[in-house]
């Protein structure tokens, strides 16, 4: 009887596709002298190898100097902090509360960003830094203009051709002159 189910047992195993766990290897044991030759032989295989590449990486983002606050250095270390937060917030994923839902979302957004940011070189969020502390700026890029040819100016953006940024009170009055030069009668049709 005991024959009969071992070969029943032994038919079904190799029918299934589920394979028997593997047995953990041993430690292997090293003496000092061992050990020694082990850490040489990977010192000089790091000398041989050279600095670091950063291919994962791209390439207008490579040669960026040090000191600049998107370094991609600094944006790894981000990436690692917003992760560590994230895995604080798991549970107010699902949560009814929407404050710590909110965060949890804006948290993944932010990460997200960061690294299409290393991908492509792209920067697509408005706020940086490790706990997004700093707002980025607008710089006006081509020109836009009204109707009688003055040009168009936002609150906050950066123009190269007056060298500074536009404050609230420009930008108003820019609009109030455009508006008087508009003509409020309906087109005739």
């Amino acid at each position: 009887m005991a024959s009969k189910r071992n070969q029943m047992r032994e038919e079904i195993s190799k029918a299934s596709k589920i394979k028997p766990l593997k047995k953990a290897r041993k430690k292997r044991e090293f003496t000092e002298e061992q050990k020694a030759a082990l850490v040489e032989r990977m010192a000089k295989a790091r000398a041989a190898r050279g600095p670091a590449k950063n291919l994962s990486i791209h390439e207008s983002l490579r040669n960026m100097p040090d000191d600049h606050p998107l370094h991609p250095d600094k944006v790894k270390a981000w990436i690692k902090d917003q992760k560590l937060l994230l895995s604080g917030l798991r549970s107010a994923k699902d949560g009814k509360e929407p404050g710590p839902r909110k965060l949890f979302y804006d948290t993944e957004t932010y990460i997200l960003n960061l690294q299409k940011y290393l991908q492509d070189g792209v920067y697509r969020d408005v706020r940086y830094g490790a706990e997004r502390q700093s707002r980025s700026k607008y710089t006006c890029v081509v020109m836009a203009y009204h109707a009688d040819g003055t040009p168009k100016r936002s609150p906050g953006v950066y123009y190269p051709d007056i060298g500074r940024e536009v404050t609230n009170e420009e930008a108003k009055e820019d609009y109030d002159r455009a508006r008087k030069t508009i003509s409020n009668k309906k087109r005739v049709r």
